[in-house]
């Protein structure tokens, strides 16, 4: 595949440079609109944009991808049946490291990967996929994941959506702004339109026109990026499972899923493995992925033998195409692929319940709920930020105490604090009695939120607003002063 991982890298040069002559055109309309002359100014504001969104797209467009969809990363003990099947995949396709594994608190069914090298990479799935695919499907989704992470497909997308978010944030800015009237024609007198001679008001028109254009020009640009690349990550996925059946049907149920993801956006649309807003009706032009029917069709086209070249036959036979699609150094390999094998004997498809239940329990593991077990079998789930002492169980009516500890460290991880540092925050503030035993004292740090309890267990909340020296307990009466 190396012409592939060749042809990707010439076109993320491309596609940066062109996203960048949007950028210096914008900024040069707009400046030019909002004082003449300033032109240049406006290129080299726009230079400094480019350089520094280039940078970060390159060094952490990983990060801000998985950070703007929600995902957390997990390990082992989370979902070792995911951390098996990328161990494979990663061991099948001859990565040198495994890629990390991030899941996204969404119910809905679709997966995505980044990063700028197979040495630093990362794959994320959506807990409502984990709690719906059997094992072969889902081994079928990370392989064609991993087949985007060594074509450097994820390379070219991350770079290309940041700059096409860059793009997108300062047309909004601009156009918001002559809305509210902080750039528009009324920061400028009618004595400089004269001096323009009216050449102000015609930059102004050119500049709004940009604005709206721009964002266009390089959404067609990013999605310029051929949509053959999901093929041959299809056909990658054939060849490093061996079981052409098992992405199919994956591809099935995710095409038929009418739930979208919530938090994808325009510009992270194109990472996922299939079109992430599932009632949106695109057209060829605008499409970020090529007809599901179609790659359900071709992967279930596929003979006895799973090779690239009897993928690309059978992509022939589907579209009605006759030249050569696949990378000729991949029709050439030959140790790769062979004889489909049978369906994994663990790939037993659970009952809707039971994936419900569990799809549920994955995603409050991954937000850190505390599990108590009662003795009548049911299982209690607590948030981390729960504030009482004990719990009843709704089935026997039996009173559980809630590990204070164990709450805490939860809190820490779900708010990324130290658990140490959360521990301390969490225990009860110290508090003194007066010689009546009917005050409680407690310290506080000004313009800080604060939750305590009293000692007959209610708990209280002090916002930072909150000045008052002392406050009565409106469940035992006790007097509380605040220091």
């Amino acid at each position: 595949m190396w012409e592939q991982i060749q042809s990707n890298k010439r076109k993320t040069v491309f596609l940066v440079v062109a996203m960048a002559a949007l950028l210096f055109g914008l900024g040069f309309v707009i400046a030019e609109a909002a004082a003449p002359g300033a032109g240049v100014f406006g290129l080299m504001i726009a230079f400094a944009i480019w350089a520094v969104m280039s940078l970060v797209a390159y060094f952490k467009g990983d990060n801000i991808l998985l950070a703007v969809s929600g995902a957390k990363k997990i390990e082992k003990e989370d979902h070792p049946e995911l951390f098996n099947i990328v161990e494979e995949m990663t061991i099948a396709s001859g990565m040198g490291k495994m890629p990390d594994i991030y899941i996204i608190n969404d119910t809905s069914m679709n997966a995505f990967a980044v990063g700028r090298n197979p040495e630093k990479a990362a794959v994320a799935v959506t807990a409502g996929m984990l709690g719906r695919l059997n094992r072969d499907e889902l081994q079928g989704v990370i392989a064609h994941e991993v087949s985007h992470i060594i074509n450097r497909d994820v390379l070219l997308m991350t770079m290309v959506g940041i700059m096409l978010g860059a793009i997108v944030m300062i047309s909004e800015i601009y156009l918001r702004s002559l809305f509210y009237g902080a750039v528009a024609g009324r920061r400028y007198s009618s004595r400089s339109s004269r001096k323009s001679g009216g050449g102000q008001g015609i930059a102004m028109v050119v500049a709004v026109v940009a604005a709206i254009l721009a964002p266009i020009l390089a959404r067609l640009i990013y999605l310029a990026v051929s949509r053959k690349r999901e093929y041959i990550a299809d056909a990658n996925a054939c060849v490093l499972t061996r079981y052409p059946e098992g992405l199919a049907s994956a591809l099935e149920q995710l095409g038929a899923s009418t739930t979208p993801v919530a938090k994808a956006s325009k510009a992270t649309a194109a990472m996922y493995i299939i079109n992430p807003f599932a009632k949106a009706k695109l057209s060829a032009l605008t499409s970020t992925h090529p007809p599901l029917a179609e790659r359900v069709k071709i992967l279930r086209s596929i003979g006895g033998t799973v090779t690239y070249g009897a993928y690309q036959e059978a992509w022939g036979k589907t579209s009605g195409a006759k030249a050569e699609r696949l990378p000729q150094s991949a029709l050439s390999d030959t140790e790769h692929g062979g004889a489909v094998r049978k369906a994994d004997p663990r790939s037993k498809r659970k009952s809707p319940r039971q994936q419900m239940r569990e799809t549920g329990d994955l995603l409050r593991n991954i937000n850190k709920f505390i599990f108590l077990p009662c003795v009548c079998g049911l299982k209690l789930k607590l948030p981390p930020d729960f504030k009482h002492d004990k719990v009843t169980c709704p089935k026997c009516s039996r009173e559980h105490t809630v590990p204070i500890a164990q709450l805490a460290a939860a809190a820490a991880i779900a708010d990324n604090l130290p658990a140490e540092k959360a521990g301390r925050e969490a225990r009860p503030p110290k508090l003194g009695k007066s010689p009546s035993g009917e005050t409680l004292t407690i310290k506080r740090k000004a313009g800080e939120w604060m939750t305590f309890k009293c000692t007959c267990g209610a708990t209280k909340t002090l916002s930072p607003g909150f000045t008052a020296t002392k406050m009565k307990c409106k469940k035992c009466g006790r007097t509380i002063e605040i220091e």
